[in-house]
């Protein structure tokens, strides 16, 4: 079971988590990656344990993804991909358009070009809704 290391919680208890879809790595640990719609974010947990997050806020049909961490104790295990990857698919599957204001997402989107057709340019209008998210 994952943990919230904000409040101690079970997440999956908590989150009202919308789904998840699991992996297994090269070193025979469970990745899984959660939307927690509560939070506005998506979670990558290694072995029960939320390893990583992207964090969103949609306005106007999009989504709009403004930073991505994942904890130094994962790093170089090539978890953001995985996370970004995750996210990104799930956000075409609810129809909704990608905007990357996270420099992190920026960077993915510009070598994977699996979701160029879902991709809008930062704007304005992107940067304010982040203003108002992050308040």
């Amino acid at each position: 079971m994952a943990t919230d290391p904000q409040t101690g919680q079970d997440a999956t208890a908590t989150t009202g988590r919308e789904s998840s879809l699991a992996g297994t790595a090269s070193d025979d640990s469970t990745q899984v990656v959660t939307q927690n719609r509560e939070r506005s974010r998506f979670e990558i947990a290694v072995d029960g344990v939320r390893a990583g997050l992207a964090e969103y806020t949609e306005r106007g049909g999009r989504r709009i993804f403004f930073h991505t961490e994942v904890d130094d104790a994962y790093s170089g295990q090539g978890l953001a991909g995985v996370l970004v990857r995750r996210a990104l698919d799930a956000t075409r599957a609810g129809g909704l358009r990608v905007v990357p204001v996270c420099p992190y997402v920026a960077k993915y989107v510009k070598s994977h070009h699996d979701w160029d057709d879902i991709i809008d340019p930062v704007d304005q209008q992107a940067i304010e809704a982040v203003r108002e998210a992050t308040r």
